[in-house]
């Protein structure tokens, strides 16, 4: 088209090139230990700032001055829950009730794929209402000791609730995952929610997958050398 910006590769591949380094540094420096996830967070985030602020120019002081005060705002929102959600876990642990909720579900049954199935069920109702962060601190103190009574591996067994927990965020009524994607795109959400679906039945196959076959969730970690 006469007037259009004619593209090049290396054109594209320059001015791709900060963005494709920053999975470089998160996962190079989580690999090296240089830091923590936690840390890895804040690197990034430097660095996007570092990025748009002085290598591509689309950031300006006052976008980061508005940007700190959303993320404030989020932040107090998610700690609150968190707050709330472990002085929650702390008092079920306390009082025992986790534990009288833990022996209950396991004289449920006797047979450990049928147990582990409605685990499954009702941590995927959980992500369906809750977020990631709080379904851990709530579910952690029950699931362990049913994991411990059946023997699960708990690399395959945690890797389960990940993508449990994963598939709920994406599903409504809630869908907080698809709630936040959608305020960042600036579209309603039930528009993306048919196509959000056809990503839940693909992660809901890909879980039983790993669930029939635990080989699939333990070969990259005895890969890389660590005892699972």
């Amino acid at each position: 088209v006469e007037g259009a910006e004619k593209l090049t590769v290396r054109g594209t591949f320059r001015e791709a090139l900060p963005a494709l380094f920053a999975p470089v540094l998160i996962l190079g420096g989580l690999r090296s230990g240089l830091f923590t996830p936690t840390e890895a967070a804040v690197v990034a985030v430097a660095y996007g700032a570092v990025v748009g602020l002085f290598l591509t120019r689309e950031l300006t002081l006052r976008d980061v001055w508005e940007l700190l005060g959303e993320a404030a705002i989020i932040s107090g929102v998610v700690m609150l829950i968190i707050a709330l959600a472990g002085i929650f876990a702390w008092s079920g642990t306390m009082l025992g009730t986790f534990r009288h909720l833990a022996e209950w579900i396991i004289s449920l049954t006797d047979n450990g794929v049928l147990l582990l199935i409605l685990v499954m069920l009702a941590v995927l109702v959980a992500g369906m209402l809750l977020d990631a962060i709080s379904i851990y601190l709530i579910m952690m103190p029950i699931l362990i000791p049913v994991m411990q009574h059946f023997e699960w591996n708990p690399v395959w067994f945690g890797i389960l609730l990940a993508m449990n927990i994963a598939i709920g965020q994406f599903t409504p009524p809630v869908a907080v995952n698809l709630m936040v994607t959608t305020e960042v795109a600036k579209i309603r959400l039930e528009h993306t929610i048919g196509w959000a679906l056809l990503f839940v039945v693909a992660m809901g196959c890909a879980l039983a997958l790993v669930a029939i076959f635990p080989s699939i969730a333990l070969w990259l970690p005895t890969v890389l050398g660590y005892n699972v």
